[in-house]
């Protein structure tokens, strides 16, 4: 359900949000420092997807400020889109992100099986990943819990960046421990992980953008969302044959759009009172800033 106080919502977000972002700015700094001081190419990998990781977190408080302001002259729908744009950046965010490791991975491996040595990690390397991978699913689940009770597309997305970081602690700690073991004949298995790490962001990003572009682009509600609002509406007496239903997301909210059919026998207030109770029994189960439109068509 869709929390009604806007202004409430809007503070849940920037706690929740902030808690993360002070969780990646901890982890970017001994992250850094232990992939220079303990030669890791995985660490540091790592360390970049947490940079973006506590970009995602500006960007999220940036624009869900902007999607909570109402309506005005130039914004006839409310500002919920910028939201959506948010979700949208984090996933393009980590998209480049994914790439820059992949390549700088890629580059290491071809050195090494053409005959180059590279560094074994240090073992402050591998103990800083463990603490990486506790700290950022807690905050994962943290976050993800919130997102749904929030209904915030932009904190389930950055929900998803902290789990993909832990994602890619844990291949990263898997590659820094095997280097460690099996030593320079093993050194090569710090970069395989920087790619594994690539791999795993390189889906997660793919998944945020077509969901970000698809509520930009008017993308319409799951249909099981749509066959109960079918299914409201039918509820209310004298509406026949409900259709031409159009859906769209616009940030947190819904928007509903459609035709209804009424006997043309029936008074004007009468047809207004049932499209209010359609209006109503909407709002009551998807949120208050629901927006809903209903054109009355007279039975022929």
């Amino acid at each position: 359900m869709i929390m009604k106080n806007a202004g409430k919502r809007e503070k849940e977000i920037f706690k929740v949000t902030l808690i993360g972002s002070f969780t990646n700015a901890f982890l970017v700094v001994i992250k850094l420092l232990a992939g220079i001081f303990g030669n890791s190419a995985a660490m540091i990998a790592d360390a970049i997807h947490s940079i973006s990781d506590f970009a995602t977190d500006i960007a999220v408080i940036v624009f869900v400020k902007i999607s909570g302001k109402p309506k005005d002259k130039s914004h006839d729908y409310g500002h919920g889109k910028y939201e959506t744009i948010a979700t949208t950046l984090i996933g393009l965010a980590l998209f480049v992100v994914a790439i820059f490791i992949l390549i700088e991975g890629i580059k290491k491996i071809i050195f090494c099986t053409s005959g180059g040595v590279l560094q074994v990690p240090g073992n402050i390397a591998l103990w800083v990943a463990l603490i990486s991978i506790l700290s950022k699913e807690i905050i994962f689940q943290y976050t993800f819990r919130k997102a749904k009770q929030l209904n915030s597309e932009a904190m389930v997305a950055n929900a998803w960046h902290h789990r993909s970081d832990a994602l890619s602690s844990i291949a990263t700690a898997i590659g820094i421990g095997c280097a460690i073991i099996g030593g320079e004949k093993w050194a090569v298995m710090d970069p395989i992980a920087s790619v594994i790490v690539a791999v795993i962001i390189i889906k997660v990003a793919i998944s945020l953008l077509r969901n970000g572009i698809g509520d930009l682009t008017e993308r319409s509600l799951p249909e099981d969302v749509e066959n109960e609002i079918m299914e409201i509406v039918k509820s209310v007496p004298n509406i026949v044959e409900p259709h031409d239903l159009c859906t769209r997301r616009i940030g947190n909210r819904y928007a509903i759009e459609m035709h209804v059919l009424m006997d043309p026998n029936v008074t004007l207030k009468v047809a207004h009172d049932e499209v209010s109770d359609i209006e109503r029994l909407l709002k009551e189960r998807y949120g208050e800033d629901t927006h809903v439109s209903i054109h009355v068509e007279p039975i022929e």
